[in-house]
């Protein structure tokens, strides 16, 4: 297979598809990936990368797809943009590591400086660096536990915040993620998403006092609950709420921050100022980084209360200043602009295609339902037949997440592939 340039790529036409699906390459790495690998890892359709550049993908076969998925929502910037490239390779070349925890590489700084100067959160700020976004969950448990001298936590049905065991119990999107793993950590109670009065009339009456609550902890959308939009003025009532009877009101912007719907952070819609914001995913751009930002007052933990080996590894925190200079330079508005050509024509396809039962969303976070989730799934499948990256969400959505870079014409393309999957699909 001819070598492609990762500039070439970005800019070669997608979908083009060479051989069947998976091609005779897949389907060795496949083979022999299952050999070696957990069963435990849910492999969603046969797509073996070799590069990407942009918003396409080519194959070890050199079939060439157009990734409306974005690594679930992860490379913000496209796949290997230019300027994220360069400074890895510089950054690399001068620290690939050393332990933020216990001593003081600049980048980590700098990175918190700029996180810090566009926090939603009124006043002064502090940032902790992490691997992932899951640990950013679960220092914000340790740290609302911690700044407020309280135990318990509430989070929401459909919510999606990660699979390690404290953020584990937070998430509540789907039952198997959860199953076979009790006793989850103690001290924490659900409330249905978007929905007032649950809270006060339910949880504060029968199970927990509000002086107990040490935090909320919610996503501004949901994500894998999917890509819920929740009612307009809802986060506002439960913010005020927490207010009220002193509970830490936690953003958990993992999968909405960083620019995906239209503003760098999707709390920004409501004007939401959080007490605590955690960010992942996006932020560097496919780096592993995770980050908690929150009031400077409650970062009163002492050295050694919390840390992390890895986390704010320098090349890493490198990529995401690179992914903070594009994403606040012009993505942030490309994101907005083609998100809303994205949703248009979504709402037209839904006028005309009975299997869309509903196009939500801001930005480039869109959920599609679709009648049922089966429908939904074969949906995902016959646009990946089709050279087409998308995944299911929630009960029966399918979700476009494709990258801040992507253009007009990309986002035509996506839909017209869309079409022609539920007209297979329809019965």
């Amino acid at each position: 297979m001819t070598k492609v340039s990762g500039t070439d790529l970005g800019e070669a036409t997608a979908p083009v598809l060479v051989t069947e699906l998976p091609g005779p390459n897949a389907r060795g790495w496949i083979e022999r990936d299952e050999r070696v690998t957990s069963p435990s890892m849910g492999r969603v359709y046969p797509l073996v990368p070799a590069r990407a550049s942009g918003l396409v993908i080519e194959d070890v076969d050199g079939n060439r797809f157009l990734d409306f998925n974005a690594g679930i929502a992860v490379t913000s910037t496209g796949h290997c943009h230019p300027a994220v490239v360069d400074a890895i390779s510089t950054q690399a070349g001068q620290l690939i590591h050393y332990c933020s925890s216990d001593f003081y590489p600049p980048v980590y700084a700098e990175l918190s400086e700029r996180l810090v100067a566009r926090a939603p959160i009124v006043g002064e700020s502090k940032v902790f660096l992490t691997n992932s976004g899951t640990e950013a969950v679960e220092a914000s448990i340790k740290l609302a536990r911690h700044a407020t001298g309280r135990q318990y936590v509430i989070a929401f049905l459909g919510a999606f915040h990660g699979r390690s065991l404290g953020s584990l119990s937070l998430t509540a999107s789907k039952a198997k993620y959860r199953q076979g793993y009790s006793p989850l950590l103690p001290g924490v109670h659900h409330a249905p998403y978007g929905a007032d009065g649950y809270i006060e009339d339910v949880l504060f009456n029968h199970l927990v006092t509000p002086e107990e609550v040490a935090a909320v902890i919610v996503e501004p959308i949901q994500g894998e609950g999917g890509y819920i939009v929740p009612p307009a003025g809802w986060l506002a009532r439960l913010q005020r709420l927490c207010a009220h009877h002193g509970i830490l009101f936690v953003a958990d912007e993992i999968q909405s921050g960083i620019g995906r719907t239209g503003k760098l952070w999707a709390v920004e819609h409501e004007r939401i100022q959080p007490d605590i914001v955690l960010s992942g995913k996006g932020i560097a751009s496919g780096m592993p980084l995770g980050a908690l930002i929150a009031r400077s007052d409650l970062m009163k933990w002492s050295a050694g209360a919390h840390g992390s080996t890895f986390g704010g590894n320098p090349v890493a925190c490198a990529a995401a200043i690179a992914t903070l200079d594009l994403v606040e330079g012009s993505l942030t508005a490309n994101a907005a602009s083609v998100g809303y050509l994205l949703f248009t024509r979504l709402r037209e396809l839904q006028a005309r295609q009975p299997l869309l039962t509903d196009v939500r969303g801001r930005g480039l976070m869109i959920g599609i339902d679709f009648p049922t989730h089966d429908i939904a799934a074969q949906v995902e499948q016959a646009c990946f037949r089709r050279g087409l990256l998308v995944l299911t969400c929630g009960e029966r959505a399918v979700r476009f997440a494709p990258a801040l870079t992507i253009r007009p014409d990309q986002a035509e393309t996506a839909v017209a592939i869309l079409a022609d999957a539920c007209a297979e699909v329809a019965p």
